[in-house]
């Protein structure tokens, strides 16, 4: 007895279109963000109710448009990722409705079905105008599984029996827990869950890979499910390598596209890490395929690992005595995504677009069972050679590859990789905002990494030795040998706190939260607010408040009251004191906003004064750079000035001859200045070459003529006599007695520019140029 009527199953096709022109329409419509219709003028007032807009007038209508709410904007990009993959079988509107049972009422809107000679999808889409929370889908997931045996009845009675049935359940903008219950239910009804993070995959696959995205894109939602009853036997040679039993074979590239699964660096495949490898060049597989169509082959072989649960097996002939490898046959389950590509993705999805897809056949060298980091080991080893492996996907594969590292310092890296990563996928604030791998994001994972690492919340550690003054308030206890439950108990406990942070952001300042070109969720932001954090933290274990036992919990509690007054001092910033830090660009902006977020807390927690802020506050002091300034310029004066008169003094109207090198040096640079003011239209007289001498010609002058005196003048002071100065740095050597001069040197330039904040002098430095001014005016 059939499951459906007739007059359900004609219901069912008329809903779905496979006219590739109709098809084409609808694709163009659904790109846009907007609806957009033709009506008569007179018609417009009962629209214009209802919200649309006139968009231009024609000859006897107007093109009115209306903006497609959130929801509608979901479910037609999901659709035309379908349309973009190559199914052209698609329902027509949002008005499908499949029955799941035969009582009248047994019947559920399905938002996108998409269907090929395969497979079909039905797609379930849940979104939010802005990130937050998943709410409760128990009521829906407790039923799902029985829905779903009826779905694949009725589908099966429409459009055949032979199709795999899929149900994925789509979000956007919902942060669904993976450890939650109804992840679980999900899951258990073999559904699959379609994040943002795996929506933004199948974009970058379909921008790159083309229509040969597909492959991978049932990869990833049927891995490990049976392709179809057909049986996989190739010849091979069984071989061992390195205590690993390896495979050689040749099979068909449409046969290994479908088992071949890539795992590429992406939030997507989290289920999978540790994953490596970079999405594919467009133009390098275009290239591919052209060279392939034309006759051109590859020698090499493609690297895989087989890592399915059913055996690989293998079914050899006799052994010839001369040789440890042997022939036989080899039996592969026909599965999805079975075979994990580790070197040669290029190779194989440059046929897919080709014409010798089913006929020609391609060598492979497959190991089986593989441990995740092993095949890791062996894409850098292939890879070191060749492309670099870039710095963001460096960084995030030293999770995998030091987390059970000898040293400790390349522990607290896979330690610092794995906190970054948590943040990323984790059901916080900054899910699917941190750049991971391959996953463009708003924020890039460099600030972090830096951040982290220098904020406090972990120790710096040099090989196997920590630094004494970072362990206090780090949030890792370096007495737990323990290394790995450790570094597990740290990650959560770090990722915890900051996202408690994240949250006081954007659940109480949201104008500051959503606002990626402002202070705190931006690439320049980063650095400075974790950095903020760890300030704070070890501020308040300095004064006993907090400890490394203090839970995330009481850490975010103990530093809150400090981050609302950030918040709050941001919040309220004028126009032009906010366009005063937000036009600094580049490496700078990072320390300078962190002490301007210091600078906004210390001014409502005058107990909170940091040393570097202390720093940075001094450096802003305009009086004290004035004088730093007077001191500075006072001693160079004092320095030429002795220099030339005793040289003048020592050597006569032969003293040029004496520095002649040097005098050249100076020539040159008078010479350069001279065309440099004339090219840029200033009119200045030629300049004197002794106007062109720099620190470290004083120093070398100095150096040559340290103790020379001449012999008819008793009262002349040797170079040696006015400026050995004691600076602290010993004074045994001429080079110690001089030193200060270096040091002079590296001062010039903060008190030299007296129009930047960036270099500028503290008090410390200001009061050892008054030391040497001193030292030399009274000599």
């Amino acid at each position: 007895m059939s499951f459906l009527t007739l007059e359900q199953e004609n219901t069912i096709k008329e809903k779905m279109v496979t006219d590739e022109k109709i098809l084409k329409q609808m694709y163009r419509a659904k790109k846009k963000t907007f609806h957009e219709l033709c009506v008569k003028p007179s018609e417009f007032p009962i629209y214009e109710k209802d919200g649309w807009k006139i968009l231009a007038p024609l000859k006897t209508k107007i093109k009115i448009q209306k903006d497609k709410k959130h929801s509608e904007i979901f479910e037609d990009n999901i659709w035309c990722q379908f349309y973009e993959l190559g199914y052209r079988y698609l329902n027509r509107d949002e008005n499908f409705i499949l029955p799941f049972n035969k009582g009248i009422k047994d019947k559920k809107q399905i938002d996108v079905i998409a269907i090929n000679n395969d497979t079909i999808f039905l797609v379930e889409c849940k979104s939010s105008e802005k990130s937050k929370k998943a709410p409760s889908y128990k009521d829906e997931f407790d039923v799902l599984k029985l829905r779903l045996d009826g779905f694949k009845k009725s589908l099966s009675q429409v459009f055949g029996k032979e199709k795999k049935v899929k149900y994925i359940f789509a979000t956007r903008n919902i942060r669904l827990n993976a450890e939650s219950d109804d992840m679980q239910r999900l899951l258990e009804s073999n559904a699959f869950y379609y994040s943002d993070s795996t929506y933004d995959y199948i974009n970058n696959l379909i921008k790159n890979y083309k229509n040969a995205a597909q492959y991978q894109f049932l990869g990833l939602l049927f891995k490990n499910e049976k392709i179809n009853n057909s049986k996989i036997e190739v010849p091979a040679v069984e071989g061992k390598m390195g205590n690993k039993t390896y495979y050689m074979f040749s099979i068909e590239p449409s046969l290994l596209l479908k088992m071949g699964f890539i795992l590429h660096r992406t939030k997507a495949n989290e289920n999978e890490m540790p994953t490596y490898q970079r999405l594919l060049i467009p133009s390098r597989l275009k290239g591919i395929t052209k060279f392939i169509d034309n006759g051109g082959y590859f020698p090499n072989s493609l690297i895989i690992n087989f890592h399915s649960n059913k055996k690989i097996q293998f079914e050899a002939s006799p052994r010839d005595k001369t040789s440890n490898s042997r022939m036989g046959t080899l039996k592969i389950p026909n599965e999805y995504a079975i075979a994990y590509i580790i070197d040669g993705q290029h190779r194989l999805y440059g046929y897919a677009n080709s014409k010798f897809i089913d006929t020609n056949t391609i060598p492979v060298v497959a190991l089986n069972g593989l441990e995740s980091v092993e095949q890791l080991s062996i894409f850098m080893d292939i890879n070191q050679n060749q492309k670099a492996v870039s710095p963001s996907l460096r960084l995030v594969l030293e999770e995998d590859l030091f987390w059970n590292a000898e040293r400790a310092d390349s522990r607290i890296k896979a330690l610092r990789s794995s906190i970054i990563k948590q943040l990323s996928i984790s059901t916080g604030p900054l899910q699917n905002k941190i750049s991971i791998g391959e996953d463009p994001a708003v924020l890039s994972a460099d600030p972090f990494a830096k951040a982290i690492l220098r904020s406090g919340l972990l120790p710096k550690v040099q090989g196997n030795q920590y630094d004494a003054k970072t362990t206090a308030a780090s949030l890792y206890n370096v007495n737990n040998t323990n290394y790995s439950q450790e570094m597990t108990n740290t990650k959560k406990s770090i990722v915890s706190f900051i996202n408690m942070c994240y949250e006081l952001v954007e659940d109480e300042f949201s104008s500051i939260f959503d606002d990626d070109k402002f202070f705190i969720v931006s690439n320049r932001g980063t650095y400075p607010f974790i950095m903020i954090i760890g300030s704070l933290n070890s501020f308040l274990v300095e004064e006993g408040i907090l400890s490394y036992k203090s839970s995330a919990k009481d850490r975010y509690t103990s530093i809150e009251k400090y981050l609302r007054a950030l918040l709050i001092g941001l919040e309220n910033l004028s126009d032009d004191d906010a366009k005063k830090y937000l036009i600094i660009r580049g490496a700078g902006a990072e320390t300078t906003w962190l002490r301007f977020f210091q600078s906004i807390i210390n001014s409502k927690f005058s107990k909170y004064e940091p040393s570097d802020l202390i720093d940075w506050k001094e450096r802003q002091n305009e009086a004290l750079q004035n004088e730093g300034r007077e001191y500075g310029e006072q001693i160079e004066k004092y320095i030429k000035k002795t220099i030339l008169d005793n040289l003048k003094e020592l050597y006569k109207d032969k003293w040029e001859l004496e520095i002649g090198s040097i005098m050249r040096e100076c020539q040159n640079r008078a010479s350069l200045e001279d065309e440099k003011n004339y090219k840029e239209g200033i009119d200045k007289e030629k300049t004197d070459w002794t106007e062109m001498f720099n620190i470290n010609d004083y120093k070398t002058i100095i150096e040559k003529h340290w103790s020379k005196k001449p012999d008819n003048n008793t009262n002349f002071k040797s170079f040696e006599n006015i400026f050995a100065i004691d600076m602290g740095f010993g004074f045994n050597s001429k080079a110690e007695k001089i030193k200060w001069i270096s040091h002079f040197n590296s001062y010039r330039n903060l008190w030299a520019h007296a129009g930047t904040k960036e270099k500028r002098l503290n008090k410390v430095e200001v009061e050892f140029l008054k030391k040497i001014y001193s030292a030399l005016t009274s000599s």
